[in-house]
């Protein structure tokens, strides 16, 4: 990364971030543990952003859209996901500014989803610290207002898996998806699959494996968070 990236990153995103400190939010673990010299990765910031976000999103979804609790929950959940946050990553080209350990570089973490969701978290982080709770909530609603408004008309699809994983992730678990029957002829096949989490279990079904865990996702989600 040469010197005016971050420049040309404080122009776009309207920061005034010192950058050193801006340099935080892009620090992967791998790097930090390949150059041990006392500076700390981005995870704690990651930590942070993602309740500063959370806020920012509920508070907009709460002040804007006259919507059952479950609704609202439904909406966050799409808007603050990871495949989310990693697509407004990549279209703010966060990838450029990361720091990452020469293996995880060579085996393409700078387009790693996970990676880069953690650096727009880190980064909504570290504007809180710097500016505050109100330019955070600002830059958040700049790059996700109009992610809520498609969610909300239905332009976007829920993806249940990916809600139903972040959800059980938030506790430690992990769904566990089986395929427990498949009927009919080869080219009008339905398959049946269960999750179960924690011990809850919820089955559903779909022309395509795919589309029966979706669907079972959904059920299970839908029972978990109405």
């Amino acid at each position: 990364m040469v010197e005016g990236d971050l420049i040309e990153l404080k122009q776009k995103l309207q920061l005034e971030i010192p950058d050193e400190d801006l340099q935080r939010a892009f620090l992967h673990s791998s790097y930090v543990n390949e150059n041990p010299s006392g500076q700390e990765s981005n995870e704690r910031l990651e930590f942070l952003g993602d309740a500063v976000l959370d806020l920012a999103v509920s508070e907009y979804l709460f002040q804007n859209y006259s919507l059952s609790e479950g609704a609202l929950t439904k909406i966050k959940s799409v808007v603050v996901s990871g495949p989310t946050l990693a697509k407004r990553a990549k279209a703010l080209r966060l990838q450029k500014y990361l720091f990452l350990g020469r293996g995880e570089a060579e085996g393409g973490g700078r387009e790693r989803s996970s990676i880069l969701s953690d650096a727009f978290e880190a980064l909504v982080g570290l504007i809180f610290l710097q500016q505050g709770y109100e330019a955070a909530a600002k830059f958040v609603l700049r790059e996700l207002q109009d992610e809520i408004e498609k969610v909300f008309q239905g332009e976007r699809r829920f993806d249940y898996k990916t809600l139903l994983q972040e959800e059980a992730q938030k506790c430690g678990l992990r769904p566990i998806y089986t395929l427990v029957s498949t009927h009919g002829a080869d080219h009008e096949k339905e398959f049946t699959v269960q999750v179960e989490l924690d011990g809850q279990v919820a089955t559903g079904c779909g022309r395509r494996v795919k589309a029966a865990e979706q669907d079972a996702a959904r059920r299970l989600y839908e029972r978990l968070l109405p």
